[in-house]
């Protein structure tokens, strides 16, 4: 299971000229492997997904000073 092709899978179910409403679906057998690897891939989604929040807000408070001095300006 690999978050990157179930992704491309779900956005080609949303391709261009698409005119009807898509819905993607996921069925995991509880109880399983599969769920335990669905819940690790979801656990590994929300860390990426905090760590590039928390990037973008550490770059969105640099002030003018900082970028010089990053830049050596």
């Amino acid at each position: 299971m690999n978050p990157a092709v179930e992704q491309q899978a779900a956005d080609r179910a949303h391709r261009i000229g698409q005119k009807k409403a898509v819905q993607v679906i996921k069925l995991v057998a509880r109880g399983t492997i599969e769920e335990k690897m669905n819940d690790l891939q979801e656990k590994k989604k929300a860390l990426v997904s905090d760590i590039i929040d928390s990037e973008e807000k550490a770059l969105a408070s640099l002030t003018e000073e900082d970028i010089r001095e990053i830049l050596m300006v």
